[in-house]
């Protein structure tokens, strides 16, 4: 089986669990966080040229712990895309928050500004674009809005690290930036995330929230969770670090491939291949193909699957608002949030049209010959 994603965990990632583990260094409760912790957060401070990095147990939690550090409240609503993981919306609404939902763009699948800013309202206290599959969304536009309405934006880069928008690191636009290191993403910690800034008061903050609050001892000041990433997480991900550009060069050579053994199929209209432009640079954390004709997706994804053991994978169906959870809670919510899961055309065509591509570093031009022929066969 080709998997849709795979970590690339060699020697050096073993060798440094070992340190880890012979140094009695399993995690830390310091403030600043234990020694791989800070050499972690160091060497993404470098590559995202970013003043601050906190590490944070899983990207769940670090847009947990950007939304509490943003000061997110009871009765504020967060404008955000539904067509996304689910841990976006449900940090919002752990934080205690209204999500409201806004529509996609059809051809990059990230936030459409226009429902953006039909849907802001004087309770809206941020905005949470993701940079879905590694597209960055249109941040110009975006903070635009959100300079005009004084709203905060929080980016959701978590499967975007490598990502740029002129020439800049996605995650670095807004006052936060959240980053995930699950074991699919670009660069792995097992479970891990982090939260960048350029406001050191808000870096303050974000120790402590990470840290139950607390600054010196039992001395909690504001309300604070454990959210801390362990030094065997931390060791793992530093390791990685080292070698975060050849794996994103990699994941570029083989969707340049890819492209080109599956481009013909795209010049018969019957697939919408993903597409960089001049001013966003995917990190290729997922190749996302949409097929034109409905009711097709499925039936090539079980063919590829059964037939060559293809793990072509579907990124999301439903999306969030169609999830049960939340059909209920916005059923019953106020006129804002009913209004937010109607109209939402682009997200709705999204989640039955779109199917992902195994082009992980792992995968080999052979591979990836395999994936083409697949994908063709089963069309």
């Amino acid at each position: 089986m080709i998997l849709i994603n795979k970590p690339w965990i060699g020697e050096d990632e073993k060798r440094e669990i070992i340190n880890a583990l012979d140094d009695n260094a399993l995690t830390s409760a310091a403030k600043n966080g234990g020694k791989r912790v800070r050499e972690l957060e160091s060497l993404l401070q470098d590559y995202l040229n970013v003043k601050n990095v906190v590490a944070i147990n899983s990207g769940t939690s670090a847009l947990l712990a950007a939304l509490l550090a943003a000061d997110v409240r009871t009765g504020d609503e967060v404008l955000l895309p539904s067509f996304t993981f689910v841990a976006t919306a449900n940090s919002v609404i752990a934080a205690g928050a209204k999500p409201i939902f806004v529509d996609v763009n059809k051809h990059d699948y990230t936030i459409d500004v226009s429902d953006l800013k039909a849907k802001i309202t004087k309770k809206t206290r941020a905005i949470v674009p993701v940079h879905l599959y590694g597209h960055p969304s249109d941040m110009d536009e975006i903070a635009e809005v959100a300079k005009r309405q004084s709203i905060s934006i929080i980016e959701d880069a978590c499967q975007s690290l490598g990502s740029t928008y002129h020439n800049k690191q996605t995650g670095t636009f807004g006052i936060m930036g959240c980053f995930s290191f699950y074991a699919s993403k670009v660069l792995t910690s097992g479970e891990g995330g982090a939260v960048v800034t350029n406001d050191d008061s808000i870096a303050e903050k974000l120790k402590m929230v990470r840290n139950h609050g607390m600054v010196e001892g039992y001395d909690t000041r504001i309300l604070g969770l454990n959210l801390r990433l362990p030094e065997l997480s931390a060791a793992i991900a530093k390791t990685q670090m080292v070698r975060l550009r050849e794996m994103l060069e990699l994941r570029r050579r083989n969707a340049e491939m890819l492209t080109r053994l599956i481009s013909d199929v795209a010049n018969d209209n019957r697939i919408i291949l993903p597409r960089e432009s001049q001013s966003k640079r995917f990190n290729w954390y997922l190749y996302t193909i949409a097929f034109t004709k409905d009711n097709l997706r499925d039936n090539i994804q079980k063919k590829m699957a059964l037939n060559d053991k293809i793990g072509a994978t579907v990124y999301y169906d439903p999306p969030v608002h169609r999830t049960p959870y939340y059909e209920r809670i916005m059923g019953s919510g106020t006129s804002s949030q009913r209004s937010s899961v109607m109209g939402l055309p682009n997200t709705d065509w999204a989640s039955k049209h779109v199917l992902s591509l195994p082009i992980h570093p792992l995968v080999t031009p052979e591979g990836l010959e395999r994936v083409a022929n697949s994908l063709k066969g089963a069309i």
